[in-house]
């Protein structure tokens, strides 16, 4: 590998499927898409936008199961492999000290990020509005639920897998009670996971596939180059919104400074299953595993807010993509 990768550990047995023949993309889909159908559970209508990480010598996650009731629910999920996913039937269940803040409406699109010695989970909760629930776990059996991390309006509340200036840190998209007229990307530091500030601007939309909002994907991962970061982006066409995915390289100890950011998509709906469901032509990925030792990634993301999807990439790639596309 021409770039090191920081804070990450050896995956070797993560999903991987190798470019298919003839194929130039950046990244490509799994052959075996989608890998979560929407109607795993007895009481989900869709299954997207969920975080997995390496858990216990398989992986466990928090997922979005969107009810019956077309409640906005998460449920906790494991797999030995990755790809074959056994989720809980029943949502999962926060401890937390203020009822003020633990009694929420509902939940969605999670992250989780494991940091020094536990995991966080990061999720948009319904609290007056959306805004960043935080938890944290160390067994994916007991979830402490912390406070909010901003006031509504805000949504893809996602961590930095270490202390930034010793501080936690993460980003944001601060937002309205509608469909988001504005998407800028912020960041935010913490001393004690609690109180939030030292905000920044990080990222405005730009042209074409990320010019009406944009927003953090998956957890970045930290290279030698900067931080990588998968982000979201939405194209507002004639016939609605659409979704895609870009990547941008972030200073290590200024992440709210940009050093690349893709004009391209690295991905975005173009097969049946993220242009038709619930919502049409989304692509919204939430996690990324990665192989320290290859540099290999397995991005999971939602595919038009109806089921769980599955793409692979490089490390490398994705840095030269970023830094040969540059729009920042």
């Amino acid at each position: 590998m021409r770039y090191q990768i920081v804070n990450a550990q050896p995956l070797p047995d993560m999903p991987w499927e190798d470019r298919p023949a003839g194929c130039r993309d950046v990244a490509w889909r799994y052959s075996g898409n989608p890998i979560i159908p929407r109607d795993l559970i007895p009481s989900s209508n869709s299954i997207f936008n969920s975080a997995v990480v390496p858990f216990d010598g398989g992986y466990a996650g928090v997922f979005r199961c969107d009810d019956r009731w077309r409640r906005m629910v998460l449920h906790r999920g494991t797999s030995a492999d990755g790809i074959n996913w056994h989720i809980d039937h029943e949502p999962l269940q926060f401890l937390c000290d203020d009822p003020e803040i633990g009694t929420f409406l509902e939940g969605y699109d999670p992250r989780v990020c494991w940091l020094e010695d536990r995991f966080y989970v990061t999720w948009c909760n319904i609290y007056h509005g959306p805004t960043i629930g935080v938890a944290w776990t160390r067994d994916f059996d007991t979830f402490h639920q912390l406070e909010n991390a901003f006031l509504p309006y805000n949504r893809n509340g996602v961590l930095f897998p270490r202390r930034i200036n010793g501080n936690y840190a993460m980003m944001s998209r601060p937002s309205d009670t509608g469909h988001t007229p504005f998407g800028d990307m912020f960041y935010s530091e913490s001393p004690d996971m609690r109180y939030w500030g030292n905000h920044r601007f990080m990222m405005a939309p730009a042209g074409g596939w990320q010019s009406k909002k944009i927003g953090a994907g998956p957890v970045p991962v930290e290279t030698s180059e900067g931080w990588l970061l998968i982000y979201h982006g939405v194209l507002n066409s004639c016939n609605g919104f659409v979704y895609s995915a870009g990547v941008a390289l972030l200073d290590l100890e200024r992440p709210w400074r940009l050093i690349a950011r893709s004009g391209p998509y690295i991905i975005s709906p173009q097969t049946l299953y993220e242009c038709v469901g619930d919502v049409p032509n989304v692509v919204f990925p939430c996690a990324a595993l990665c192989d320290a030792a290859t540099g290999r990634l397995a991005v999971y993301y939602g595919a038009a807010d109806t089921v769980t999807a599955l793409a692979f990439s490089y490390v490398d790639e994705l840095i030269d993509f970023a830094r040969d596309n540059d729009c920042a």
